[in-house]
């Protein structure tokens, strides 16, 4: 486990302490699981750019293929 020390805007630190004591778990759980929650959402998001990179990748591929494909084609009907 590492100790950290952080800075929060007083805004989000009030926020934060009045979720504390309606949810009742300690600052350091709620700390823990909030960073917890934000790294799955860009875990997430990093994912689904990757996988549209690749996609768009395969998909300029997958066309050039579908053309030579036809040209074989029309090819053989000549």
């Amino acid at each position: 486990m590492k100790i950290l020390s952080l800075k929060l805007q007083d805004e989000i630190f009030s926020e934060s302490e009045k979720m504390i004591h309606k949810i009742r778990i300690s600052r350091n759980a709620y700390i823990n699981k909030a960073l917890a929650f934000y790294n799955k959402v860009n875990k997430r998001k990093l994912l689904r750019e990757q996988l549209k990179k690749e996609s768009e990748a395969t998909r300029s591929l997958s066309m050039k293929v579908l053309k030579e494909m036809e040209q074989i084609d029309d090819g053989e009907r000549a």
